[in-house]
């Protein structure tokens, strides 16, 4: 018996690519996960009839001797699993944990769906509308509809050939947009009392925690990514204490911010933008603290100025002439001068090459340049940020 699967918490893109397996290896059984985000599993209540996918309650334990893994690289327990299953992998996630006699497919792009999309239209194949409709909300949930800076040509692309398929974009829109419950609501307010800035290396980070009652059974990525469109930091850690365990969304919104790297030490997974992890039988404040201290490994150093800066900075007098500074331009291939005051030393101003050019061109080569320098000295230390 042969298996597509995928993540449990399963998004968007997480079952357009169990769809877009099956419609390439139709031998194959797409059995979903126990948990699926909220407005997936209403999709799926209300194109159930025309969909392929098999619930897990209805899974009869069989031989299980190959296993497809999309938009993930965890294989889950699956009953009638023998011991060593070919295992393939399709995934737009970086590999953390190479396998042994494991198959990948892994690239860069900005959804699973994408990668899948790519062989769908190689082996010449057409999709219903519906099935059209899942692949691009699978491509639009996880690209930000192609805003995400993990977005690639090729997502567009994907997403063009499911629009000519048929994809209904008044359905997109409607599943996309999904307001939060009022158990949601209530989680995200206390989110965003608790949330705690903190600043690494030239970057605002977010920490926000909170408990979730008991009977609480919705997801958890959609009222982070309400949180970081409220917020608008760097990286958002969203911590949710649930039954014993504790829940870690991340998001970033900076290529300084790999926000992974924190959900790999806490035995999760992702990519750069977008983690999670699942810490079982630990304490909130405990993995809060953590995290706080793995912050300094997600973000990268941002390059100071005295690493880029040209060292014995040239300068021109303010009492030289447009002409002599042109000239100066032409020899050094500047596009710039700081102009100093010849007595003093001290900054007046900034010459441009523009400035230059905008006088020659006006045959002022005679007058002296602090007739062409931006005023309103500025200067940067060696430390500072570029």
């Amino acid at each position: 018996m042969f298996l597509i699967l995928t993540h449990e918490n399963a998004d968007f893109d997480a079952v357009a690519s169990q769809l877009a397996a099956y419609k390439l290896f139709p031998e194959g059984v797409p059995l979903l996960p126990r948990r699926l985000n909220r407005n997936v599993q209403q999709f799926l209540t209300l194109y159930w009839d025309v969909l392929p996918f098999m619930r897990p309650e209805d899974w009869k334990r069989r031989r299980v001797d190959e296993v497809l893994l999309v938009d993930t690289q965890s294989l889950t327990s699956v009953r009638g699993l023998v011991r060593s299953p070919l295992v393939r992998v399709i995934d737009h996630h970086e590999i953390h944990k190479r396998h042994q006699g494991w198959q990948y497919h892994v690239d860069q792009v900005g959804a699973t769906t994408t990668l899948l999309v790519e062989r769908l239209q190689a082996a010449g194949m057409t999709l219903a509308p519906e099935e059209a409709t899942l692949l691009l909300l699978g491509v639009y949930e996880d690209t930000g509809t192609l805003t995400y800076e993990t977005t690639t040509g090729r997502d567009a692309a994907a997403a063009a050939w499911l629009l000519e398929q048929g994809a209904l974009l008044k359905v997109v829109r409607q599943f996309l947009s999904i307001p939060l419950t009022e158990a949601q609501q209530r989680l995200f307010r206390e989110l965003q009392a608790t949330a705690e800035w903190i600043e690494e290396k030239g970057q605002a980070l977010v920490v926000a925690t909170a408990v979730a009652p008991d009977d609480f059974d919705d997801e958890i990525s959609s009222i982070a990514h309400r949180l970081r469109d409220v917020l608008l930091p760097a990286g958002l850690f969203v911590l949710v204490q649930l039954r014993g365990d504790v829940q870690l969304v991340a998001r970033s919104m900076s290529e300084m911010v790999d926000v992974s790297v924190v959900a790999r030490a806490l035995n999760g997974g992702g990519h750069s933008r977008a983690a999670a992890a699942l810490v079982v039988g630990r304490s909130l404040e405990d993995v809060r603290q953590e995290v706080v201290t793995l912050l300094p490994q997600a973000v990268r150093p941002m390059a100071r100025v005295s690493q880029i800066m040209s060292y014995g900075v040239q300068t021109i007098p303010a009492t030289a002439s447009v002409a002599e500074a042109a000239a100066k331009m032409q020899r050094f291939g500047h596009e710039g001068y700081p102009v100093v005051d010849p007595e003093t030393g001290e900054l007046v101003g900034l010459l441009t090459r523009r400035a230059v050019d905008r006088a020659m061109s006006h045959d002022l080569g005679r007058l002296p340049v602090s007739c062409s320098t931006i005023a309103a000295p500025c200067c940067s230390t060696r430390s500072s940020t570029s």
